[in-house]
């Protein structure tokens, strides 16, 4: 018997996966989770012997309504994530819940990467690029889905299973689905005695081109397997289903040159494709003059752009790819000679260096959200796509910008990849009025009738989903569109395999269940939904995503503005576990989010506005911060000597009185208290305690962090009794002092902390109390201290310290950073430490110090490995202490990447961080003992002499 799926109709369940990246909303009546490609095909077999339709889901980008549906909508992202890199990266075996990024970071080590490359790439996943039949900026027709997939595991609607690799496949197919094998020849011989059908198809898929079926299938091959494979890449679940894929990829080029052409108009820019294709440059990308203004308002855009008076002027983003100097050289020459005769409007160069190259990409790419920011709030972003012929693209540009002038669609922007004739258009229209939605189907109207007749694609990229399925015949016309009606019927006979996608009898189905967008809340009300920071959240397996977490609150307003009482409890219920409690507000959504939304500035204040016990205990401990690091510290090395279970049985029966949001849960392995900071301080020649002080050469004022005193070092026997385990503090200190560094520490550091723990929970008035005293204690230091960079010694403690001391403070930077920077140029490794495991943190990728740690950590190494699945580790704090669930939620991928590493490669000899917490939370995950990186630094630059 094969276990059910698991399943779910709560609210809560129902409504945050109801959203996907489109414009269109259908609410789920249940959601079903399978764990395994069986439990898949009886959803399927079920579905087909009942009549009772489903739709799959995976990443939730895609753009065109494909992933929605009013029925049982199939999760197939949380249980589908498998990776398995083949013949040295040559071929990748994937699931369809890994993410493009994540097959990309497996395949790196081996100078590989799929062929499809998806803006998307991020969040996307192989269920989607298949289902879509993705390609992106540079992969063009050659290197997308279609070309690049070798084989599949499909589930037909019947449950059937079919492995395509099998030399057996196509007889497995017969035996499996009589009607579907046969029919599939059938309909081949059917194109192929057609001559206007394949006349069209070949017109068609010379272009990128995702609208319908992909009927080119019928004239590639032969056998009903290698047809119905082809077949069900572009087919958005409406065929079957894609349980794992085997890609061949494609060689990744080491060396990359970037420019930017900038002309004096879209008619010169486009002018220019044929001479800048036939060089052979690997990307061109096209944006328009209000492009280009946009592109003026980001805070990086080049000079060539910002210094520009912006009239009819339009820009090419180009790159030159090659795999050796050489070639880079010939190309650059090549691409030069297309360049000579250009009239260009600004000053043009290639570019290596990675910075001027970021530069020049963060203006193609931040049109999206530039633009999504800006929009007026309850106003939905629209990113539309097509393809045209390339010699059309200049007539179907002009004709489009008129065309939302008249529309009034103001900042709409055009931008896409010109040498594919594919462009993409971004739009912001209001869907809760009338007149929005009149609006928004004239236009559509006009653009179907603008790209058929310069003979494009309606969809080139999107997938044809619920937008442009009422548009299918007329761009195939009836006798293809009729093939394509047949193809379904003999794949889904029962018509439930996402009903009303790419096949539709409804001329207005592309006007229905239009999503609105209401305004809620301003710290996410810019949000459109796309769902890229989901792949980094730590509870995305245990509760809600970011994005889940955003349209709860949306739904929860609609639901009251519409009277639905029932909805709205339901939903209280069980949002504050849900999406307030084990939200580990790191701020990584906020790094992977296109308009910069962090959903922990929105759960802080969820928080604050929440009545929690024991707040005014929290805001009281602000003014009492010494005593109360000091009770905290004996507390963990009183709990130390204790047995395990009589501790955590007093902290469980706390709990259940007081609450598991409050009273933190004690496990094995916690460690004793650590010392306080002024009894390290004041041991160390490498630092003054002072104020203010005079001008001398102090390298930085160091703020040591407050958490190495109530959490002792990892191994040790009593705070600082092991100098291999003395935790960051008196490791930096011991570097300070061996690298002839001297730092300034203000008075009375005891009582000073980052404000973190009271702004995490939402304590205002604690961090308020705070902030002033720490910003009265480093304005102390008086003026002859104000240029210095100011360090602390964990990275969350920077983190905090960097938003407390914001303003005329100096520079905040890590204490790795500093390190890195200032001491490693001054020490000489004496004892390399083997193999390292590192975990990056979400405060490291917020400062920028990431790099540092990596850098710390080879210098000191034979082998320093990041593992590929690295995230946060959600103890953020005492959020895993109080919520240990979400702790091994977020470490599970990369607990499963450490052993695959330890197994391909050795077990570990060490595992550094960079943040205590962070430190205890993975250690308590992979059973490795974490240290900071700052230790390991110490230990391999210690005189024997000083070994102990």
């Amino acid at each position: 018997m094969i276990a059910a799926a698991p399943t779910s109709q709560r609210a809560i369940d129902l409504v945050a996966m109801a959203h996907d990246a489109s414009h269109y909303l259908l609410r789920p009546h249940t959601v079903a989770t399978p764990t395994s490609i069986a439990q898949v095909a009886e959803l399927l077999a079920e579905a087909t012997r009942s009549g009772r339709p489903l739709t799959f889901r995976s990443g939730g980008t895609s753009l065109s309504g494909q992933g929605v549906t009013d029925q049982l909508l199939v999760d197939t992202r949380a249980a589908f994530r498998g990776i398995e890199v083949l013949d040295g990266g040559e071929r990748v075996r994937v699931q369809p819940g890994a993410t493009v990024r994540q097959v990309n970071a497996r395949l790196a080590r081996h100078g590989r990467r799929l062929g499809p490359d998806p803006a998307s790439e991020i969040a996307c996943t192989i269920g989607g690029i298949i289902a879509n039949n993705s390609s992106g900026m540079a992969c063009g027709t050659e290197q997308n889905t279609y070309r690049t997939l070798e084989s599949m595991t499909l589930v037909l609607a019947s449950g059937a299973t079919i492995d395509s690799a099998s030399s057996d496949a196509d007889e497995q197919l017969r035996l499996a689905a009589p009607e579907l094998w046969a029919g599939l020849s059938a309909l081949r011989a059917r194109v192929l005695a057609d001559g206007e059908s394949v006349a069209s198809i070949r017109r068609l898929f010379a272009m990128k081109n995702t609208m319908g079926y992909g009927l080119n299938a019928l004239l590639d091959h032969e056998r009903p397997i290698d047809l119905l494979v082809r077949l069900m890449i572009g087919s958005e679940g409406t065929l079957g289903w894609v349980g794992e894929a085997v890609f061949r990829t494609v060689p990744v080029a080491p060396l990359v040159a970037t420019g930017l052409l900038v002309l004096p108009t879209l008619a010169a820019a486009t002018a220019a494709l044929p001479a800048l294709v036939d060089a052979g440059l690997a990307t061109i990308e096209l944006m328009d003059a209000t492009s280009l203004r946009v592109a003026q308002t980001l805070s990086d855009a080049p000079e060539a752009i910002t210094a520009l008076t912006i009239d009819r002027h339009a820009a090419l983003l180009v790159e030159v790819h090659a795999a050796t100097d050489a070639d880079l050289a010939l190309g650059l020459a090549a691409a030069d000679r297309a360049i000579a005769g250009l009239p260009l409007a600004a000053e043009f160069a290639f570019s290596r260096e990675p910075a001027a190259r970021a530069a020049l990409w963060h203006v193609r790419k931040g049109l999206y959200p530039a633009v999504a920011e800006a929009r007026p709030s309850g106003t939905t972003a629209l990113l539309e796509d097509i393809a045209v012929p390339v010699a059309h693209l200049l007539p179907t540009c002009e004709a489009l910008e008129a065309m939302f002038e008249r529309h009034g669609y103001e900042n709409a922007v055009i931008f896409g990849h010109a040498k594919d004739g594919n462009i993409h258009f971004l739009l912001t229209e209001r869907f809760d009025t009338p007149e929005g939605v009149t609006r928004y189907a004239t236009v559509t109207e006009e653009i179907v009738e603008l790209v058929l007749a310069h003979g494009g694609t309606l969809k080139a990229e999107h997938g044809t989903g619920r937008i442009m399925a009422p548009f299918v015949e007329r761009q195939y016309g009836a006798e293809l569109t009729e093939v394509m009606r047949a193809l379904k019927r003999l794949c889904d006979p029962a018509g439930v395999l996402n009903p009303g996608v790419i096949i539709t009898d409804d001329p207005h189905a592309h006007l229905q269940h239009l999503k609105t967008t209401p305004t809620v809340e301003a710290e996410v009300d810019r949000c459109v939904e796309c769902g890229y920071c989901e792949p980094t959240c730590p509870s995305r397996t245990l509760t809600l995503t970011p994005r889940q977490r955003i349209v709860v609150r949306r739904e929860l307003a609609a639901a009251e503005a519409r009277g639905d009482d029932a909805l709205v409890e339901a939903l209280l219920v069980d949002e504050p576990y849900e999406s307030v409690q084990t939200c580990a507000v790191d701020g990584l959504c906020g790094i992977a989010c296109p308009v910069s939304i962090n959903t922990g500035d929105l759960v802080r204040r969820l928080r604050s506005e929440t009545r929690t016990p024991g707040r005014r205990v929290w805001n009281a401990a602000a003014d009492r911060w010494d005593a109360t690091t000091r009770t905290a510290s004996a507390a963990l090395t009183v709990a130390d000597a204790l047995p395990t279970p009589l501790v955590r049985a007093a902290s469980s029966a706390a709990r259940a009185v007081l609450g598991t949001d409050v009273v933190p849960r004690y496990e094995a392995g916690l460690p004793r208290g650590g010392a306080r900071r002024s009894r390290l301080l004041d041991t160390s020649s490498a630092v003054r305690v002072a104020s203010p002080v005079a001008p001398p050469s102090y390298a930085a004022i160091y703020l040591p962090a407050c958490v190495g005193t109530m959490f002792g070092p990892e191994g040790a026997d009593s705070a600082g009794a092991d100098s291999d385990t003395a935790g960051a503090t008196a490791a930096l200190l011991a570097l300070c002092e061996r690298a002839g560094v001297t730092l300034l520490v203000p008075e009375g550091i005891d009582s000073l902390c980052c404000g973190t723990p009271w702004k995490s929970k939402g304590h205002t008035a604690g961090y308020a109390s705070m902030r002033d005293r720490v910003h009265d204690a480093v304005e102390a230091l008086g003026p002859s201290a104000a240029g210095l960079p100011i360090i602390s010694d964990a990275a969350s403690c920077t983190e905090g310290f960097a938003g407390l001391l914001a303003g005329p403070s100096g520079r905040v930077i890590d204490a790795v950073t500093f390190a890195a920077e200032t001491l490693l140029p001054r020490l000489e490794v004496l004892r390399r430490q083997g193999r390292v495991a590192v975990h990056p943190t979400c405060s490291t990728q917020e400062l920028g110090a990431t790099d540092a740690l990596v850098a710390i950590s080879r210098a000191v190494a034979d082998e320093a490995v990041v593992p590929e699945a690295w995230g946060c580790c959600a103890f953020a704090g005492d959020r895993g202490m109080l919520h240990p669930e979400l702790t091994a939620a977020a470490t599970a991928d990369e607990v499963a990447d450490l052993a695959r590493l330890q197994r391909e490669g050795g077990d570990f000899d060490h595992a550094v961080s960079a943040n205590r917490t962070c430190e205890l939370g993975m250690s308590r995950a992979t059973g490795l003992p974490y240290r900071h990186v700052l230790e390991l630094l110490e230990r391999a630059t210690r005189p024997a002499s000083a070994a102990r």
